[in-house]
C-alpha cells in the first residue's frame, strides 16, 4: 500500500524527502528516477544496483533536488531539516534552532558522510592479526596528529616495522597507500578549520599538517576543484570570530 500512496501524494505536496534507507521507498515508487539522491553509505551500492535510474551521490550528507530530498542517515536528516528551515524562514531562525538543539555546527549538504580516518578504519580488514591491530591503533593516532611527521619512515618506526612491510600492510588493510591517506587526512582537517574558524590560510595549512598554503591550495583544488577561499565561503559556519 505504501508505494501507490507515495505516488499519489508526491504531486500534491511541496516537498517529499527520505531519511537514511527511506530512500529505497521513494526509489521504489519511481520518484527518484533521473534525480540526485543519497542514502547511508553502507547501502549506496545496493540502492544503485536496485534502482539504476537514480543519480546516486554516495558521499553527500544530504541532497536537495527539489521537490525531492534525501539524507544519508539519522543525524544527517537533522542537517537537512535545518536547511529546509533556513530556506523557508531564514538563516537567523535556523541558527537559533541549531543552538536550541545544541548542535555545534550545521553541516552543508556537500559535506562528506565520513572522514578519511573513519573510512580507512572501516575498510581495514583486520586480517593481519596483531600487525593489523597495531595498524588500526596507528590510524586513530594519525587522525589526532595530522601535523606531525607522517612519512612512511616515521610511521613504520612507530609500529616497529620495516618501511617495505609497513607500506604493503597499509595498502592491504586500507586499500590505499600511506601517502594518499595522509593527504586525505590532512585535507579533512584543513576543511574542518576552514569551516569552523576564521584563521588565515597559513595557520590553517600549518595546523592541518600541510607544509605551506600552496600545498593546501593544490590539494583542495585537485580533490574538490575549488580554492580554500571558495571552500570557506561555501561551507563556513562562522562569522568574523574564530572558533578555537
Amino acid at each position: 500500500r505504501l508505494i501507490p500512496w507515495l505516488q499519489r501524494r508526491a504531486p500534491q505536496v511541496r516537498r517529499m524527502g527520505s531519511v537514511c534507507t527511506g530512500a529505497f521507498a521513494l526509489a521504489a515508487a519511481g520518484l527518484f528516477d533521473g534525480r540526485r539522491v543519497t542514502t547511508h553509505w553502507q547501502y549506496c551500492g545496493r540502492l544503485a544496483a536496485m534502482f539504476p535510474k537514480v543519480l546516486l551521490e554516495p558521499d553527500a550528507i544530504y541532497v536537495a533536488d527539489p521537490p525531492l530530498y534525501s539524507s544519508a542517515g539519522i543525524t544527517a536528516a537533522i542537517d537537512l531539516s535545518l536547511a529546509l528551515v533556513e530556506a523557508d524562514l531564514g538563516q537567523a531562525l535556523a541558527l537559533q534552532v541549531a543552538r536550541d538543539l545544541v548542535l555545534y555546527l550545521r553541516r552543508p549538504g556537500g559535506q562528506s558522510q565520513y572522514s578519511a580516518g573513519l573510512q580507512a578504519q572501516t575498510q581495514a580488514s583486520g586480517k593481519s592479526g596483531k600487525a593489523g591491530q597495531r595498524l588500526g591503533e596507528l590510524l586513530s593516532w594519525m587522525a589526532e596528529h595530522p601535523a606531525v611527521d607522517l612519512s612512511i619512515g616515521a610511521l613504520a618506526l612507530r609500529v616497529h616495522m620495516s618501511e617495505r612491510h609497513f607500506a604493503r600492510l597499509f595498502l592491504s588493510e586500507t586499500g590505499q597507500t600511506p601517502a594518499r591517506f595522509v593527504e586525505a587526512l590532512r585535507l579533512d582537517r584543513a576543511k574542518s578549520h576552514l569551516e569552523q574558524t576564521s584563521w588565515p590560510l597559513a595557520r590553517v595549512a600549518q595546523r592541518a599538517g600541510f607544509g605551506s598554503v600552496d600545498s593546501l591550495q593544490r590539494s583542495l583544488k585537485r580533490h574538490h576543484g575549488i580554492t580554500p577561499e571558495e571552500y570557506r565561503g561555501r561551507f563556513s559556519g562562522v562569522g568574523s570570530g574564530a572558533v578555537l
